[in-house]
């Protein structure tokens, strides 16, 4: 066998995506997600002029020696960028090697650890009885696990809670909006609405927050002792994962746990994180982090200092993406949860798919490789619309951290 062809798709059912579909002589082809939120024409053009020119020719079943030959012989290594085409070209090989072998990609990662994935789901408000009722919402749809976030009073646009009543969007078309921030208000609300939602909903639901990178290390010590008698599943990216040693500082004043890393894109961004066991919960994405292939390396050294995985799923990652990540989830020991926000209806239709949702857990389902599909006609009439992250500053305009 071997890869005759391959081809990036950009469109925008609702929100960007960028789709690789590589194609064989024996015309089982299979399909990558690349998409960087607000920087999808880059790796579009990294994957169109050098990456798939190098591909043509090759035998995709050799998805190590491939994936080595991207990272290692482009001499400029890692970045979101180069890590994101990699992982495009990763999973569209595990794809067709799943498709070829008839099998899903599940199997070909070990076989099941165990039987659905741990999923948890974003609840939200503009205000704590808001984010109360969100979360009891998500719990009557069966979910085990919620995130729940809520608007700070006195801060103008708070950081996962959506506008005008729509579905949370991490991105927004247009050129980037500017957000207006305070920790101290941030700080002295949070440990209340996690007791009010304790008292409200118990303690069989596991409860989320996520901090956005936009505290210090001190200031984020504080917030996990403060959250300690509400026993949080997780406190995710308290601080800003550039300096790894802050996390020591954190880990020194709370047992609340830790998770980061959904903006890493190799396993050296969290080398001392794991090895010294200052995170409980590595959440790098298959499509940011160089696909299967180099999370699977990243797992299994996590799993020596009993780091577990809880992978980044949010809308600006793909059905593609959301697939890998449930065979991914099912196979590896150290599984610890999945994220899962709900792509939209248009989204679902562009990209069909096997996997579903059943009393908490997500299954890939059992179609040979990933089990999803594209439809490349209803995507054309979607086509790239540019779009960003918002931009966060403090009260006195000064740029926060994240």
């Amino acid at each position: 066998m071997k890869i005759i062809s391959a081809r990036v798709m950009v469109c925008s059912p609702d929100r960007n995506f960028v789709t690789l579909k590589i194609e064989t002589d024996e015309g089982i082809y299979g399909l990558g997600d690349g998409t960087l939120n607000g920087r999808e024409m880059a790796v579009a053009s990294y994957l169109s002029e050098h990456v798939v020119p190098c591909l043509i020719g090759r035998d995709p079943f050799d998805i190590e020696d491939i994936w080595q030959y991207l990272y290692r012989g482009a001499y400029w290594r890692r970045g979101p960028v180069t890590m994101s085409a990699i992982a495009a070209v990763d999973v569209a090989l595990w794809d067709i090697k799943g498709k070829a072998l008839k099998t899903p990609v599940y199997n070909l990662l070990g076989g099941k650890s165990r039987q659905g994935v741990l999923v948890y789901t974003h609840a939200n408000g503009k205000t704590v009885d808001e984010t109360v009722a969100s979360v009891r919402r998500y719990m009557d749809e069966g979910y085990l696990a919620v995130r729940a976030q809520c608007a700070v009073p006195g801060v103008a646009s708070s950081y996962g809670v959506p506008k005008g009543g729509k579905p949370y969007e991490p991105a927004e078309r247009g050129l980037p909006s500017e957000d207006v921030w305070s920790t101290e208000r941030y700080l002295n609300f949070v440990p209340g609405l996690f007791e009010r939602l304790r008292a409200e909903v118990g303690h069989d639901v596991h409860l989320l927050h996520d901090v956005h990178h936009r505290l210090t290390p001190i200031e984020a010590a504080r917030l996990g002792k403060a959250l300690e008698p509400y026993h949080l599943f997780w406190m995710e990216d308290p601080t800003p994962a550039e300096l790894q040693e802050g996390f020591g500082l954190i880990r020194q004043h709370t047992t609340t746990p830790i998770a980061t890393g959904e903006v890493f894109n190799s396993v050296w961004d969290a080398h001392d994180l794991i090895r010294k066991q200052w995170i409980d919960y590595i959440r790098m994405t298959i499509v940011h982090g160089g696909g299967i292939t180099h999370l699977k390396k990243t797992a299994d050294f996590a799993a020596l200092y009993q780091v577990k995985t809880g992978f980044h799923g949010a809308t600006d990652l793909s059905p593609i993406t959301m697939a890998a990540a449930l065979h991914f989830g099912l196979a590896i020991h150290n599984f610890g949860i999945q994220e899962h926000m709900h792509h939209s209806e248009l989204t679902d239709r562009v990209f069909p798919h096997g996997y579903s949702f059943s009393a908490g857990y997500m299954y890939p389902g059992d179609a040979p490789g990933l089990g999803v599909e594209m439809d490349e006609a209803l995507a054309a009439e979607y086509p790239y619309q540019r779009a960003y992250l918002p931009v966060a500053r403090k009260l006195d305009g000064t740029m926060t951290d994240w």
